[in-house]
């Protein structure tokens, strides 16, 4: 009798330690480990992290609250072993439960990539890294490759015009070649939808509009007149003159230089193959990559009989049909530049 008393003692005693345990363990689980914030944290895991770094990094982007229950429940389950790489977000009040569930199965939130618009290659790929784990060499070397420009039915001189400015999202471990891949297929899908039409009218391939375009957006400051100089430069390929455009001189200077500067007599005679004032007809490649607004201008050109355009000292352009009236203009806008420039020198004295 005493041994059946002993044995329902040592159950019931175990049962609640079983109930106790069970209740930890479920707190461990369940209850809330993160700090009180807005929003959603994220944190960004390296491929071969170790577990105490996933910690670590948990902790120090302020989602993780209590390091010691999370690390007690992913050992006890075995999930700590399998927590994937990647970009990953979470909000107030989730548990270890939650978290481990989400770094487990590799849930993860894409970021952004923005592609500002006008720039040069190096640019794009400093900016286009940013929130990624490619590098910027990674992307360049993306925007170079001959074989994936071919695969996407272009050069890899004329890749970069279609990099279209746009915000895009990705998964954070998407590599430099996926993000060129997706961002030429979206500028093919908006030129399709956009500019086709235009670009047929006019007798343009893709190529011939990116370059067009990324003429325009070095030249125009204000979007409103961007159909208009797009309608001068149309002018002058339809009557067989040459462009004269000066951001394909900005483009040299670049190359050569490294930076954009004031434009000297000597630098229009340039022997280069991007220098519109001695080479007929467009240049061999884009110049930047151009906005979509540039695009759309250079498919839809302000009709006009205008040759020429100086500004005027405002952001905006005086535009011409004669030589000479482009030229009493333009003498307008030097004299304004020198005036300009002696005022600057006397308030620096």
């Amino acid at each position: 009798m005493r041994r059946k008393i002993l044995i329902a003692q040592i159950v019931l005693v175990l049962a609640a330690v079983s109930m106790v345990l069970l209740a930890a363990v479920t707190r461990i689980a369940v209850r809330p480990n993160t700090p009180d914030f807005e929003g959603n944290r994220t944190v960004r895991i390296p491929p071969g992290s170790e577990f105490e770094a996933v910690i670590d990094s948990l902790h120090a982007n302020g989602i993780l609250r209590r390091t010691g229950t999370f690390r007690l429940m992913a050992r006890a389950t075995g999930w700590g072993d399998q927590i994937k790489a990647g970009h990953y977000a979470f909000s107030a009040g989730v548990s270890n439960e939650d978290m481990l569930s989400v770094l487990r199965r590799g849930l993860q939130e894409p970021v952004r990539l923005t592609i500002p618009p006008g720039v040069r290659p190096e640019v794009a790929a400093a900016v286009a890294a940013r929130n990624m784990f490619f590098s910027p060499g990674d992307f360049a070397a993306a925007l170079a490759d001959t074989q994936l420009a071919a695969s996407l039915g272009a050069d890899a001189t004329g890749l970069f015009g279609y990099m279209l400015p746009e915000t895009y999202h990705f998964y954070w471990l998407a590599d430099a070649e996926r993000a060129v891949r997706t961002i030429t297929e979206t500028f093919d899908a908006f030129f399709e939808r956009e500019l086709r039409v235009g670009a047929d009218s006019l007798g343009l391939s893709k190529r011939d509009v990116a370059i067009l375009a990324s003429i325009i957006e070095w030249e125009a400051l204000r979007v409103e007149e961007k159909p208009m100089i797009s309608g001068v430069y149309h002018n002058r390929l339809r009557i067989g003159m040459k462009l004269d455009a000066d951001p394909t001189i900005q483009y040299i200077l670049l190359q050569t230089e490294g930076s954009k500067r004031r434009l000297l007599y000597s630098d229009y005679r340039i022997p280069h193959p991007f220098n519109t004032y001695l080479h007929g007809g467009l240049p061999p490649g884009p110049l930047n990559n151009p906005s979509p607004s540039s695009l759309r201008a250079a498919v839809a050109p302000a009709r006009h009989d205008f040759l020429y355009f100086v500004a005027i000292g405002d952001g905006t352009h005086h535009f011409s049909r004669t030589l000479t009236e482009h030229l009493r203009a333009a003498r307008r806008y030097h004299a304004l530049m020198r005036q300009r420039r002696a005022e600057q020198a006397a308030g620096e004295g």
